[in-house]
């Protein structure tokens, strides 16, 4: 009987599994759809997994693999699968762990891209125009120009680390993700700047990091504005480049000097923070004080020294030596040289502050004007030649001149080379010392008197002269009547026969008389004339032949006859 009623009860049980498989509705299991199932089997290879069909689904183990290798499934786990495709017929399906999860990752994208919420994500590698992001399993594109606010230095430096981000666009169908790190920075700048500018006033102290060096300053982050640091109030002290005081990154405090709240303009202060070293500058630097300081900058037109931090001032070139002339200032001194000035001008509205080094001495020029008057006589080596005088070494640093024209009062000197060599030591006169303009003349033929001072009296106009031929030009000749003293008988007063010229009818060396026409001490000129000498015999001839006859007893006979002979 127990047997009995035990069959029964198999057979019922087995028409309602029959009735119940029957019954279930599998079309429900659509194709591209995410549904829940069971693990009821784990081996190395495969994974099966029941999700209510007629036959489990199949899926690779590789699926549920961690990074080390690791099965991360048991039998029992519930998990959602994706349906790849069913076969009615057959009662075959095939499912996917991995695509399910990729769904199931691009839904909540979607949700944070329609909800502009941020993601987090994690740089793998560099590729061409960005990065490849990580985002929970699903290989993102950031693009280079999204990767901050300005330009990244070092673009491998961001790879394998982790960032917030915004999802910009999606397409599923080609699993494409483009993702923003830099709408995040802007929407968090924005937010600061909008605090900003709400507390922002002038005279506020503000901290900020470098973030762009320029030639002429320093834009600084304030945190959502920048702002301008100018090179020129960096510091009190001169400054040739920003660089020289900040470096790229650097946390700054700074005053605000100005703010334009309709443009957004932020002025910015480094130096205004310390008291300003100008101020009283004149009671601490009075005019005639000697001070030391250093040498920070060289230009054409002088040198900086500071005497104290924040304070220079300027060496003119014209203000270095007494006595040298100088082409550049580097000829004296260099950059960190301990020079000694003498404060010559202060100027607290200007901040400008005149220096001068050669005061720091006595002027040499002052004690040779006292230790040689004009006229003293002394003794120089010469150091230099050229073409219009010679250079005589008198002080230390101190050239006396010798002029061409003071050499010689009778030689016609071309060149000073002529009669001197550089190192000869010679005489000279002082003719002029003038301090102001720093000029010392001297000269030789001032050693010995003019010797023309005395010609108008030796020769004065009228006077008979004897004289040596030494040059013929085509425009008279010059004569030399005494050494040193030359006359010239112009064409005009040679009285040669007609149609010759002076060279064929005179030589050099040849000794002439000729007549005194002109003399002039003051501009060094004796005109002769050989016309008049011969003119005057002419004239002569006449009345010595009328008073002849007279003087020596003859008469008027005995001169025919006389003549009669001659002829």
């Amino acid at each position: 009987m127990a047997n009995m009623e035990t069959g029964h009860e198999s057979e019922i049980n087995f028409e309602s599994a029959l009735e119940n498989y029957l019954s279930n509705d599998f079309g429900d299991l659509e194709e591209g759809s995410i549904v829940k199932g069971e693990v009821v089997r784990v081996d190395d290879d495969t994974v099966l997994v029941d999700v209510n069909f007629k036959s489990e689904g199949q899926i690779a183990a590789a699926e549920f693999r961690d990074a080390l290798g690791n099965l991360c499934v048991n039998v029992g786990d519930q998990v959602d699968v994706y349906v790849v495709r069913k076969n009615e017929m057959e009662g075959t399906i095939t499912l996917s762990f991995e695509k399910a999860k990729r769904m199931q990752l691009f839904d909540q994208l979607e949700d944070v891209q329609e909800n502009s919420s941020i993601i987090k994500g994690h740089i793998v590698r560099r590729i061409k125009g960005g990065y490849t992001v990580d985002i929970g399993g699903v290989e993102a594109f950031l693009p280079g120009s999204h990767v901050d606010l300005r330009p990244v230095p070092d673009m491998d430096a961001l790879v394998n680390q982790e960032f917030e981000f915004r999802v910009l666009k999606i397409n599923r169908r080609r699993s494409n993700v483009i993702v923003s790190r830099r709408v995040l920075l802007e929407e968090e700048r924005d937010s600061k700047r909008q605090d900003l500018l709400s507390t922002l006033e002038e005279g506020q102290i503000v901290k900020g990091k470098a973030k762009n060096i320029t030639d002429y300053g320093v834009f600084v982050d304030l945190g959502g504005l920048d702002g301008l640091l100018h090179i020129t109030d960096m510091s009190w002290k001169r400054i040739r480049h920003p660089k020289e005081m900040i470096t790229l990154g650097q946390e700054l405090e700074l005053k605000v000097l100005s703010f334009d709240r309709d443009n957004n303009k932020v002025s910015l202060g480094m130096k205004q923070l310390v008291a300003d070293p100008w101020q009283d500058i004149s009671a601490r630097f009075p005019e005639g004080q000697k001070c030391t300081g250093k040498v920070t900058n060289l230009v054409d037109y002088g040198a900086f020294v500071e005497l104290e931090s924040g304070v220079e001032g300027l060496v003119h070139i014209s203000e270095m030596s007494w006595t040298r002339k100088l082409r550049h200032p580097s000829q004296m001194v260099k950059v960190g040289d301990e020079v000694e000035v003498i404060i010559l001008g202060v100027d607290g509205e200007k901040k400008r502050i005149s220096l001068g080094m050669k005061q720091v001495r006595p002027n040499p020029w002052e004690l040779v004007a006292e230790k040689y008057p004009e006229g003293t006589i002394l003794e120089g080596v010469i150091k230099n030649i050229t073409e219009f005088g010679m250079f005589i070494g008198i002080e230390d640093g101190i050239d006396g001149l010798i002029h061409v024209s003071d050499i010689s009062w009778t030689k016609k000197v071309r060149h000073p080379n002529e009669m001197f060599k550089v190192g000869d030591v010679v005489q000279a006169k002082v003719l002029t010392v003038d301090q102001e303009n720093e000029k010392f003349t001297l000269g030789i033929k001032q050693l010995v008197e003019d010797p023309w001072a005395h010609v108008p009296a030796t020769y004065p106009v009228g006077c008979t002269v004897k004289g040596i031929i030494t040059n013929i030009t085509d425009f008279g000749l010059f004569v030399e009547v005494e050494e040193g003293i030359e006359g010239l008988v112009h064409v005009s007063e040679l009285a040669g026969k007609k149609g010759k010229t002076p060279a064929e009818t005179f030589k050099e060396g040849q000794e002439i008389q000729a007549k005194v026409i002109h003399v002039s001490a003051e501009e060094r000129r004796l005109g002769l004339s050989i016309k008049q000498i011969k003119d005057e015999d002419e004239r002569r001839k006449p009345k010595e032949f009328h008073s002849g006859p007279q003087e020596s007893g003859l008469n008027l006979g005995d001169l025919l006859k006389q003549a009669s002979e001659n002829e």
